[in-house]
């Protein structure tokens, strides 16, 4: 947890409190539910191309022979 937390160091719960405030004001709380879905579907496709692209690497390591891209 403390690696999703890092770019958090120097902000507290004061400053959150007021982000979240300014973001439930300059979206509304009905666009934040439509905003959140979508970010967290952005943050599984991200996982997933990432899985993807570790698998590959160690399929290659594997194998021995990694392909030129070109």
């Amino acid at each position: 947890m403390n690696a999703t937390l890092l770019f958090l160091s120097g902000v507290g719960f004061q400053e959150i409190l007021l982000i979240g405030l300014f973001v439930l004001v300059f979206f509304g709380a009905k666009k934040i539910p439509e905003f959140m879905r979508g970010l967290g579907k952005g943050v599984k496709e991200f996982k997933d191309a990432v899985k993807d692209v570790k698998k590959e690497v160690e399929d290659a390591g594997s194998t021995g022979k990694i392909e030129d891209g070109k």
